[in-house]
Parts: C-alpha cells; sequence; structure tokens
C-alpha cells in the first residue's frame, strides 16, 4: 500500500504549517485587536506596518505574507494613509463591510480620543504637556521593529536579483532624489511589468533609476498645484463646513506619505486661509508624532484649535475635532470597499502580479529609507542626548543606540517577541536615562 504523498508546490515538499489556510478572525478579534493596536502603535505608517506585519501574518497567521504584500502595494498607489488602509483591508478581507468598518474604527478611535484630550489640554494652558522624555526612549525600539519588517518583507517580496536590484534602486530614489516616493513605487511597478516581458534581462532593472526623474517635476507640480487649484477661494472664516471640504479634499488626494499632510496644512490652513498660526502648526506635527495610531488624526487637533477659539469652547473644540476626522479618513474606507472585491482578480493577473511584484520591491526599497530616516531622528544630534560621542561634525547618542541594537538583539533571539511589551520597556529605560541625564 502506497504511502499518502503531501502535495507539492514547483517540486518542493510542503510541510503541513505552510499547507494550512490562513486563520479567519471573528469580528470581537478584529475589534480588539486594532483598539489595542491603535493604543500601542507608535511611530509613524512604517511601525504599524511593522508591527501588523509580526501580528497579523506571523502571530495570528490571519494573512500570508503574500497576500500582506499584495494589499500593501495596493494601498501604496491610492490616496490616503497607508497604515490606517491595511487596517481596513485586514478588516474587510476578514468580515467583509463589517470587518472593514470595525478594524478601520478601532484603530482610529484611540487616537482620536488621545488627540482630542491634548487638544483641550493644549487650547486650555496654551501649550503641550511634556512627552518627549517618554518618547525618547520609545523611537530607537521603533528603529529595531521596522529593521525586523524590512527584512521579513524583503525575503518574501525580493524573489529575485532583479527585485534586489529594483529594491536597492528605490532605496537610493527615496534617499537622494527630491521627489514624493509615491513616485519611487509607481516607477517600480512599471519596471516589475517590463521584466516579465524580458525575463533574461534582469540586469536591465538599473534602468529604473531615471523613471521617477523624468516626472520628478511633474510630482512637484501636482503636489504643490492640486490643494490650491481644487480648493476654492474662501474666506478666513473658519466655518465647520469649510474644515470638513479641506479635509475631506486632503484624504481623498493625497498620494505618497502622511506626512505630505503637513505641506498641505502650512499651504492652506496657515498661509492661505490664516487659520492656524506656525506656532499651532508644529504644535500640530508634534501632536501627530508623539500619539499612537494615524498621523491623520492631527485632523482632529486642528479643528479642535480652529473651531474652539480663543474663548477655548469645548463643545465647539470637540465638534470640529469630530467633523474633521471623519472627514479625512472617509475617502480611506471608501476606496478599500471598492478596492477589496478587486484584489483577488489583481492576484490572479499575470499583468498586475508582475506590477505589484515590482511595487513590492521597491516599497521594500522606501521603507529601507524610512529607516534611516528614523534611526537618524533617533541616535543621532539629539538635543536630549543622555551620553553623546562627537563623531566629526555628528554626536551619536550612545544610550539611544543601545537601546535600539537591544531591541534588535531581542528581536531576533526572541521566536515570537512582544512588541507592545518592548516598546513600554523602552519608554521607561528612555525616561530612566533622562533622569539620569538630568533633562527633566
Amino acid at each position: 500500500m502506497r504511502k499518502p504523498q503531501l502535495a507539492r508546490t514547483k517540486g518542493t515538499m510542503l510541510s503541513p504549517a505552510s499547507a494550512e489556510q490562513p486563520a479567519r478572525a471573528s469580528l470581537a478579534e478584529l475589534a480588539r485587536y486594532f483598539l489595542w493596536l491603535g493604543c500601542t502603535a507608535f511611530g509613524g505608517p512604517a511601525a504599524h506596518i511593522a508591527m501588523m506585519e509580526d501580528d497579523v501574518v506571523t502571530r495570528r497567521r490571519w494573512l500570508t505574507r503574500d497576500h500582506f504584500m499584495d494589499m500593501l502595494a495596493a494601498t501604496q498607489l491610492v490616496p490616503g494613509p497607508n497604515s490606517t488602509e491595511m487596517a481596513i483591508h485586514i478588516g474587510y478581507v476578514q468580515q467583509g463591510l463589517r470587518g472593514l468598518l470595525a478594524a478601520g474604527a478601532c484603530f482610529i478611535l484611540p487616537a482620536f480620543v488621545i488627540v482630542s484630550a491634548l487638544s483641550v489640554a493644549y487650547v486650555a494652558y496654551g501649550s503641550l504637556p511634556a512627552v518627549g522624555a517618554l518618547f525618547y526612549g520609545i523611537q530607537p525600539v521603533i528603529v529595531a521593529i521596522v529593521l525586523q519588517a524590512v527584512y521579513r518583507l524583503g525575503r518574501t517580496a525580493l524573489k529575485t536579483n532583479a527585485l534586489r536590484m529594483l529594491a536597492l534602486a528605490a532605496l537610493a530614489g527615496t534617499l537622494m532624489a527630491p521627489f514624493d516616493p509615491v513616485w519611487v513605487i509607481i516607477g517600480g511597478g512599471v519596471v516589475g511589468l517590463a521584466l516579465t516581458r524580458l525575463p533574461r534581462a534582469s540586469n536591465l532593472a538599473v534602468l529604473w533609476l531615471p523613471i521617477p526623474t523624468a516626472i520628478a517635476q511633474l510630482g512637484d507640480n501636482v503636489q504643490t498645484w492640486l490643494p490650491s487649484a481644487w480648493l476654492a477661494q474662501v474666506p478666513t472664516d473658519p466655518a465647520l463646513w469649510r474644515l470638513a471640504w479641506f479635509f475631506l479634499k486632503v484624504g481623498a488626494t493625497l498620494l505618497g506619505s502622511g506626512y505630505l499632510l503637513i505641506s498641505y496644512l502650512q499651504n492652506d490652513l496657515v498661509n492661505r486661509f490664516g487659520w492656524l498660526t506656525p506656532q499651532q502648526l508644529v504644535d500640530a506635527i508634534a501632536v501627530g508624532q508623539m500619539t499612537p495610531g494615524p498621523v491623520f488624526t492631527t485632523a482632529a487637533f486642528v479643528g479642535y484649535v480652529v473651531r474652539a477659539g480663543a474663548s477655548g469652547n469645548i463643545a465647539n473644540g470637540l465638534l470640529g475635532a469630530a467633523v474633521c476626522a471623519l472627514a479625512i479618513f472617509l475617502p480611506s474606507f471608501i476606496i478599500v470597499a471598492l478596492m477589496g472585491p478587486l484584489m483577488p482578480w489583481l492576484r490572479r493577473s499575470a499583468a498586475t502580479r508582475a506590477f505589484l511584484d515590482g511595487v513590492n520591491a521597491a516599497v521594500v526599497g522606501t521603507i529601507a529609507a524610512t529607516l534611516w530616516s528614523l534611526l537618524a531622528t533617533a541616535i543621532l544630534n539629539r538635543h536630549d542626548a543622555v551620553w553623546g560621542w562627537p563623531l566629526g561634525g555628528t554626536v551619536l547618542d550612545l544610550f539611544a543606540a543601545g537601546l535600539a541594537l537591544g531591541a534588535a538583539v531581542v528581536l531576533v533571539r526572541e521566536r515570537a517577541p512582544n512588541s507592545t511589551l518592548l516598546i513600554g520597556a523602552g519608554a521607561l529605560l528612555g525616561l530612566l536615562g533622562q533622569a539620569l541625564a538630568g533633562n527633566l
């Protein structure tokens, strides 16, 4: 009697674990997970995606890594905050429209509540609570988490030498070229599609380099022209509907990094309408940076400050915060609801598959570039350095570098490390370091 054989793919025997279908999350599980993530996801979109990859793919097995990468590639090509749209996508895959709403709302809600509370304190006292010492220790840990995600995503996305070259080109293009990374990602997709037509010419991936340069001027024009041209001239009257209309258009048109929101706020709400002062803009950016969850919840801070006014009307301010947050996130829910049903077809199409392969490679490169920026911010030329070490014209904070290295070692050695515990430990150690240095 012949023994049963395990299924094979391309001549390789599959292990039982690899043959398992992804687990299916209940609506309550989705809500609990994304509510928890919304409370703990510090560090911006790259860190959020890294935490999702660790939890959803590795620990909970709700998605395969290939599926996760395809969804990540899709979110890079449409307007809206990438990490929020990833949360919404995951909810849709697990529980349809109900999951879409639950995952997105639960991911956004904690940040909205925290930002609203900070906004009340800001208007009442004229400044933000001092949280820099706590965030000092969180930043190096975030660097280690993103580094682990780059490694894992790279192992999945960079299957050929051509795609590896493409990722390196995306890394270089994002770091050195003066245009938004969205053009790098689109260029990666174009090259990925071209490589399927020229399968033996893998070395032609280097030709990707001038593609974004050719459209850089167009990208710059779009970024500077769209907000001003699409928004009608209005008087300096911060009516609620005008704020809502502004943030609805931002959510529907902002491509690339969520940090591009800063440019929209500067160009329109500060320079054009005069609804925010330059200092209020700086403080709005700080709130988005130091709170967990989506950077786009900065809209809630702006809505509160503008609507509360000098009198500090809390009711008007909270209504403004809620309306502005709803307006900026609403397009993301609509985009994912429209795109979600198309994802299975996109994954089956050979041409789309090739395009997404190129996009995935470019995404790995752009996240790696973000990693470098995060690392520089966390350990170089800090005004609050605990243990500064001069290196030419640069000062390396050895304490912060040690936190990043320690977190990286834990992530490598532990089979399934808990990112939240690492972030909490980093915050406490950072607080201790700042206290010992006399910076508190």
